[in-house]
């Protein structure tokens, strides 16, 4: 009989379980992660499996639909970037539900997908924090993996930065801090621009946004981040 995609998930599931460490899992709670859903794997460990996998798209869905957080981690390693769909992307990103799993699918699967761009924008405006922080982390992400993207392209992303530096969650304002810093990294003009926003926000009557143009600006100007941009 020919594995499936639903089988193979089945036992990466029940291999995950039985990696799992208890120690691990409690100590979760300390970092804000939840652990009903989890069974205790490192992000090593499971990065190690999934180099194992390989890229399957298919096996990647499945194991999301499984639930587990730490299926989900793997999901984000093995899933196919060029396969991803917009549909998909809004599907996961209403199951998220802690800033781990948010970064993690961002990070290592989303900022590869055509569709992170536009989902990056929508996401900005959405309501649930790690909803809302997913769009958020995907423009820090895609500031720092595509090589390509032209400087005019994040232009658009700072009003949106400047719009969300208000939300007082912790997860959003650090995942707004996160954008800003990081598309002030790629270029001098970024940088500029970055820092006009930072400097503006810092200098706010709201208490967050003064937060997030602070917690900016302190990355921004640190002397080893003025030297990559002058070069």
């Amino acid at each position: 009989m020919p594995k499936t995609a639903t089988t193979d998930a089945a036992t990466a599931v029940a291999w995950l379980k039985a990696q799992g460490d208890p120690a691990f899992k409690a100590g979760l709670a300390r970092y804000g992660l939840p652990t009903d859903k989890a069974f205790g794997l490192s992000v090593a460990t499971i990065k190690q499996y999934a180099k194992t996998l390989g890229r399957d798209h298919d096996l990647a869905q499945a194991l999301w639909k499984s639930g587990w957080t730490d299926a989900r981690m793997l999901a984000a390693l093995v899933g196919e970037p060029a396969r991803v769909t917009p549909a998909e992307m809004d599907a996961w990103c209403r199951d998220f539900d802690s800033w781990g799993i948010v970064d993690t699918v961002c990070f290592t699967l989303w900022d590869r997908s055509p569709h992170a761009w536009k989902k990056a924008k929508q996401w900005t405006k959405r309501k649930p924090e790690f909803e809302k922080r997913a769009g958020f982390v995907l423009m820090a992400c895609l500031a720092a993996h595509d090589k390509k993207a032209a400087d005019a392209a994040f232009l658009p992303f700072l009003p949106l930065i400047e719009q969300g530096a208000a939300d007082e969650r912790n997860f959003v304002k650090k995942g707004v801090s996160w954008a800003l810093r990081h598309i002030g990294h790629r270029s001098a003009r970024l940088h500029a621009a970055a820092v006009k926003t930072a400097t503006r926000l810092s200098k706010s009557t709201d208490r967050t946004e003064r937060w997030v143009g602070k917690d900016a600006l302190r990355d921004l100007t640190r002397p080893m981040v003025l030297r990559k941009v002058k070069r």
